[in-house]
């Protein structure tokens, strides 16, 4: 048996932002996809992920998941035996990158979470795949499926997050920081700044004609490059 290997997804995202590497990953490795839609702090997210989750583990996150991989890696760094962050920042949440996450809020709390969802498929994939509509179509099932009282929660979960650049030195793990070459939310310079960082020799991956959602976008080149992480 292999090492377990943890997922956290990311915001309004479940199990199936993995789903296409799982059938890969998952032969003779247990896996957990985190549970992150029920707490307003990614504190108490991690806490209750850490409740459950195995001894010892390697750790995917992406997007809202990286964030969390960050605050795991404040409190429990001793579990984490590997480490891959997917789309993600390291940088803290600020009032300019607040203030449209909670006119989100206000738009989920009046009942137009409809509105939501599709103002954040604008920026979620490449340009060339907005049109993808079997690819929409599974987007907006995850974002069903966390609901709008989910969706609010994470977002003040991530509203609240710190400043991760400063424990990067401290990360002594094997690291993947992986990021879509067209990313528009978490932008190709973060995931640098992230690789640059890392204490322990990190390797950096580019993927062209890739937007934010890189598992389902390019769902084959990140299953290579997990695949070659855990390895």
């Amino acid at each position: 048996m292999t090492e377990p290997l943890v997922l956290i997804p990311g915001l309004s995202c479940d199990a199936s932002l993995y789903a296409p590497q799982c059938p890969a990953l998952a032969p003779g490795r247990p896996i957990l996809v985190a549970q992150h839609d029920q707490d307003e702090s990614l504190a108490g997210l991690v806490a209750r992920l850490l409740a459950v989750a195995p001894a010892r583990f390697a750790l995917c996150g992406l997007s809202m998941g990286g964030y969390a991989a960050f605050e795991v890696m404040r409190q429990a760094p001793e579990r984490v035996t590997r480490l891959a962050l997917l789309d993600t920042s390291a940088k803290p949440a600020t009032p300019e990158t607040n203030a449209p996450r909670e006119q989100m809020i206000a738009l989920a709390e009046r009942g137009a979470f409809d509105n939501v969802t599709t103002l954040l498929w604008q920026k979620l994939v490449a340009p060339d795949r907005l049109a993808d509509e079997p690819l929409r179509l599974s987007v907006r099932a995850m974002a069903e499926r966390i609901g709008a009282g989910g969706f609010v929660r994470q977002q003040r979960a991530i509203m609240g997050r710190p400043d991760s650049r400063p424990g990067l030195a401290a990360i002594k793990v094997p690291t993947l920081v992986l990021v879509g070459e067209e990313d528009l939310i978490t932008p190709p310079a973060e995931a640098h700044e992230i690789s640059s960082g890392i204490g322990a020799p990190a390797r950096l991956v580019t993927i062209p004609g890739c937007g934010h959602l890189s598992t389902l976008e390019q769902p084959d080149r990140v299953t290579r490059e997990l695949l070659a992480w855990l390895a």
